[in-house]
């Protein structure tokens, strides 16, 4: 994540809830919340200088919305970070879109696909 993009960011409608949900998904991919503000949590690796991952309530103070075919893919350590980022987000109020397996895109691609509660779309990718 810190040698391809400055930092994403997903909308909410709900930061406290979404702090539960990636405060627990996120922990099994090495990601820490590393900053609470009042409008917007953030996550990052514990030894980057940067916040790479937003959680925000929208600037313009309209409803968080998805985007149909947005899709951040974050790197799991192994392919048990992969499950345990499932269980978690599932645990956490999240809903399944692909339970931890290899896929087709190569021949180590281990991954895992859940939405978070305000139906933002999240994988976790070992490869090996």
């Amino acid at each position: 994540m810190a040698d391809t993009f400055l930092y994403l960011t997903l909308g909410t409608n709900d930061l406290a809830r979404a702090a539960r949900f990636y405060d627990a998904a996120l922990a099994p991919l090495g990601l820490v919340r590393r900053a609470t503000e009042a409008t917007e949590i953030g996550y990052g690796l514990p030894d980057d200088h940067r916040t790479r991952l937003w959680i925000t309530l929208p600037f313009d103070e309209k409803p968080a919305t998805t985007g149909n075919g947005s899709m951040p893919a974050l790197v799991a350590p192994s392919q048990q970070a992969v499950r345990d980022f499932h269980a978690a987000a599932i645990a956490q109020g999240g809903s399944d879109e692909g339970a931890p397996g290899l896929r087709p895109y190569g021949p180590a691609f281990f991954a895992a696909y859940v939405r978070d509660p305000d139906g933002n779309k999240l994988s976790a990718v070992h490869e090996s």
